[in-house]
């Protein structure tokens, strides 16, 4: 039984699949007993000051070159002034779906903050969405209200625009900030309290309608509860993690992406730790922002890692404690090159949007080598057959998982094929050995099947990155009319290799000569550039499509 909601507009949770849908959640854990009402911006900000931490540092930005704090308390009253705005200039309701569209910024986490205070359900944007890729979002979630970054409205003005072709005639009303107007969240929060009472939610609201940053298909929006937030903060972080309020996070992953925003926002505000927000970062500023930030834990995408490490040398980086890796499958290579380059053990982790953040992952003496790590504690994995029953240790089957977070897809029939028999089915091909601890081997869809034996692309592409002429690769199947498939690799090379005949020899034999000679790669192409996702995935349904 849901406790009695807060929300004003009841779209959110009118549209829930029905509950006979829902994966099993595990509730009964200390670690999540929440009580039925609170606010998750108020638990990971008013509670967080309440404890100590008004005075420390809480969001690091770059102004003009230099390091700029902005405390716990000031961040509260930015948060509550923007609240006031919501609600007094702009008539939101509890309930309301507001799009939130910025870099990472504090301005970005100041919006998210206010908007969850007030009892609205988020739904932020990547910054590189077009207009169309904005449409679908807004009309599937009903957004009748936006706040973007002044700097990045062009594309959402034309979904304002009657005469385009990507009008959406429900968004009532957008309002800038990182803006100086006078109509201006900024102006307008100036002369606002800065006291604001947060809605008194239920735990069991929805509070963000996070879209999946997949690579194929219509976007899904998956519906997450002020529990689930608050949940994200006290199972990975605690247990894997383990910050504490002395540390300074940075990284890459948009707060937009769930990934992002537990790392880069929520986890750091839970235990009073501090966080670097860049909007724009290469591997190079990255590093640059770890020696002048003095940050101690990263969170970034397996490819950042990799071209990071030859940089590693030319900055201080002596800080760094912990880095988190994510996304996408860490290449043991990629892996070893980072513990080379830093003496560092990569924490990695699988995640997903559905489950919000992390539910796999290891660190320190827990690492096994090859394996991404076992069950967060409060989740349980197992590998199933198409049958959903167990297969054995060794075994590969389909990644199963329950832990007190899980998908609830927004009024998508594709909810009955992520949630069978109350497990969440990630899509993703793995085996777990007699300790629980599970090994990556592919999204289930990506699988090749090539003379009847299963290939790994992950695997392959491991093998082929621990070859000096290798930058990046991606590895997919190809059709081939004896075979099914093929094994096809696209090579971005370094610098001084030539992409010749000759080479494509060389790197078959080099696969041959690591792994089982089947899953050599029988076609090569060289690239100068992968497709990928904004938070750095390989879209490999474009690589299929390449010739």
């Amino acid at each position: 039984m849901m406790e009695p909601s807060a929300h004003v507009d009841t779209f959110a949770r009118d549209n829930l699949p029905p509950q006979d849908q829902w994966p099993v959640l595990l509730l009964d854990n200390p670690d999540v007993a929440y009580p039925s009402r609170f606010n998750c911006a108020s638990e990971l900000l008013d509670r967080t000051i309440e404890a100590g931490h008004r005075d420390h540092p809480a969001i690091w930005s770059d102004v003009d070159g230099e390091p700029r704090a902005t405390t716990y308390g000031e961040l509260l009253a930015l948060v509550n002034r923007s609240a006031h705005v919501l609600v007094d200039e702009m008539g939101l309701q509890p309930g309301n779906r507001v799009l939130l569209r910025g870099p990472n910024s504090l301005n970005m986490a100041v919006m998210a903050l206010a908007a969850l205070k007030a009892g609205l359900v988020l739904v932020p944007t990547m910054p590189l969405l077009r207009a169309k890729e904005l449409k679908q979002i807004i009309e599937k979630a009903q957004v009748s209200a936006a706040l973007c970054d002044a700097r990045l409205i062009a594309e959402l003005a034309r979904c304002n625009d009657p005469q385009n072709e990507f009008y959406c005639a429900g968004l009532k009303q957008t309002r800038l900030f990182h803006d100086d107007d006078a109509e201006s969240i900024d102006t307008l929060a100036i002369n606002k309290p800065d006291r604001f009472a947060a809605c008194d939610t239920a735990a069991d609201d929805v509070c963000l309608i996070a879209f999946t940053s997949g690579t194929t298909g219509a976007p899904k929006g998956c519906m997450h509860f002020h529990r689930d937030v608050l949940a994200m903060c006290d199972l990975f972080p605690r247990h894997v993690l383990k910050p504490s309020s002395s540390d300074v996070f940075c990284g890459t992953p948009p707060l937009a992406f769930t990934f992002g925003l537990g790392g880069l926002l929520c986890f750091p505000l839970r235990v009073g730790a501090s966080t670097v927000l860049i909007e724009k970062l290469t591997p190079e500023t990255l590093l640059d922002t770890v020696e002048r930030f003095h940050a101690t834990i990263m969170f970034t995408a397996p490819t950042f890692y990799r071209q990071m490490a030859p940089l590693v040398a030319r900055h201080d980086v002596s800080s760094l404690q912990k880095t988190v890796s994510a996304g996408e499958a860490l290449p043991d290579s990629t892996r070893r090159l980072w513990h080379d380059a830093t003496g560092i053990e990569m924490i990695d982790g699988i995640g997903g949007t559905e489950l919000i953040h992390i539910f796999i992952s290891a660190a320190d003496d827990a690492i096994r080598p090859h394996a991404i790590g076992r069950a967060v504690p409060g989740y349980v994995v197992q590998a199933v057959d198409d049958a959903m029953q167990p297969v054995p240790p060794g075994t590969i089957g389909k990644l199963a998982v329950r832990g007190p977070t899980g998908c609830r897809y927004l009024a998508d029939e594709r909810q009955v094929k992520f949630v069978r028999d109350g497990w969440n089915l990630p899509g993703d091909s793995v085996y777990l050995d007699e300790d629980g601890y599970v090994f990556y081997q592919a999204r289930a869809d990506d699988m090749i099947v090539s003379a009847g034996y299963n290939i790994s692309g992950p695997e392959v592409e491991s093998v082929l990155l621990q070859h000096e002429a290798v930058a990046e690769c991606g590895v997919v199947g190809a059709p081939h009319e004896t075979r099914g498939q093929i094994v096809k690799a696209f090579v971005v090379l370094n610098p001084g290799h030539e992409p010749d005949d000759q080479l494509v020899s060389q790197l078959q034999d080099f696969v041959k000569n690591s792994v089982a000679p089947y899953k050599y790669p029988r076609e090569i192409v060289f690239v100068d550039s992968l497709p990928r996702t904004e938070t750095g995935k390989l879209k490999r349904f474009e690589l299929r499509s390449l010739k």
